[in-house]
């Protein structure tokens, strides 16, 4: 094994920084679950704190805020699962039918922009138009003699736009892994396909899809492990008090008890709890995926 690793040593230096960066962000921070199972006080550390064992998720799980966060982290999050999941595969395949270069990327340059801006000015892109004072949208309305509409006090409104907002924001990026994966299937498949007399939907159900199936399971896999991230920044700027009942999710609320009323401990067995969630789903997705004859993520 010593010799392996001299023998490649510049690949294993090349790795380094990856590693370095996992060590230091994310496996040493791990240390600070301790203090779910504490009362933690930042002036007695880790050491000094007492230990009140599952003391914080009783609380928790007794609390009638229990089932509103996790009514409103699953509604988000199955909205997410059903509309934006599938929303970079369709771009994807309606991009690799485009046979003029140049369109084709345009079209992904324009699709890829909203990536790179941050939730702040999403929000705000939002708010220009659908603000019901100064929106562009509610003043089109109201000068064609309609209603305008109140969607940021609107409970009702906000899932929708909550959910529209994020395609609009990824679906471009998400499009570049699938995009990859369709420039890798043969194309000699398609020129015998067309032989035998196959259409493009053809084509598309019979060659496109089952070649990058195994793209599309590990992704799905992968995203149920965020299952429960329903986006703190984006919620946080959105949500008010007449949206909270219906918006109010783990994130924002872990935030609340923990930065704002400094409730170190609870909130901490609270982002516990959801994280455990979400590597149960993945283990079971996981095992499903491998049953079906996938390769899965491990």
């Amino acid at each position: 094994m010593l010799r392996y690793i001299i023998r490649n040593r510049w690949l294993y230096v090349m790795m380094l920084p990856g590693i370095v960066f996992f060590l230091i962000f994310k496996y040493l921070p791990m240390w600070g679950v301790l203090i779910a199972f504490q009362n933690y006080q930042p002036f007695l550390g880790f050491s000094g704190s007492e230990w009140v064992g599952f003391a914080h998720f009783e609380r928790f799980f007794s609390s009638p805020d229990f089932w509103l966060l996790t009514r409103n982290t699953l509604i988000l999050a199955m909205l997410n699962l059903v509309f934006f999941f599938p929303a970079p595969i369709i771009i994807a395949l309606m991009l690799n039918e485009v046979r003029i270069g140049v369109v084709k990327r345009f079209i992904q340059t324009i699709i890829y922009i909203p990536h790179f801006f941050s939730w702040v000015v999403i929000i705000g892109i939002v708010y220009m138009f659908f603000s019901s004072q100064y929106g562009i949208v509610n003043q089109v309305i109201a000068s064609l003699g309609g209603n305008t509409i109140d969607v940021f006090t609107n409970p009702s409104m906000f899932r929708p736009m909550i959910t529209l907002e994020v395609i609009w924001k990824e679906t471009g990026w998400g499009t570049i892994i699938f995009l990859a994966a369709l420039a890798g299937v043969n194309a000699e498949l398609y020129e015998a396909a067309r032989i035998d007399g196959a259409n493009r939907w053809r084509q598309l159900i019979h060659i496109t899809l089952p070649a990058i199936r195994s793209t599309i399971v590990i992704l799905f896999i992968l995203r149920l492990g965020h299952f429960l991230d329903t986006g703190f920044e984006q919620i946080f700027l959105m949500l008010n008090a007449l949206t909270q009942h219906v918006g109010d999710v783990y994130d924002t609320y872990v935030y609340r008890a923990g930065i704002t009323q400094g409730q170190f401990s609870y909130s901490t067995a609270v982002g516990l709890f959801k994280s455990l969630v979400g590597l149960a789903l993945v283990a079971m997705a996981n095992y499903l995926a491998r049953l079906f004859g996938e390769e899965g993520i491990y």
